[in-house]
């Protein structure tokens, strides 16, 4: 795994996200590699939060199957965390 994949994946989920919120600007997204995986932290503004988990979690199931298949290809395994505020 080089840094220009993990880059991508950011960009990825950021995209993703924006297109889905009222508010893009305040959309934030950070990585914690560990030893064998990567996860992907999104943060959106609080009145997005909904938007981005859908009805149902349908929403978020949607991108983290993107993620999968990312993952797949990159060979390397990425998870989504979707924070709420005051989750760090």
């Amino acid at each position: 795994m080089t840094q220009i994949d993990t880059t991508e994946v950011v960009d990825l989920v950021l995209e993703m996200a924006r297109a889905l919120v009222d508010a893009p600007d305040a959309v934030e997204v950070e990585c914690v590699d560990h030893e064998e995986s990567t996860v992907v932290r999104l943060r959106v503004a609080p009145t997005d939060v909904g938007k981005v988990i859908g009805k149902q979690g349908r929403t978020a199931r949607s991108m983290r199957t993107i993620l999968s298949a990312v993952s797949m290809k990159l060979h390397h395994r990425y998870t989504l965390d979707i924070l709420e505020e005051g989750d760090d």
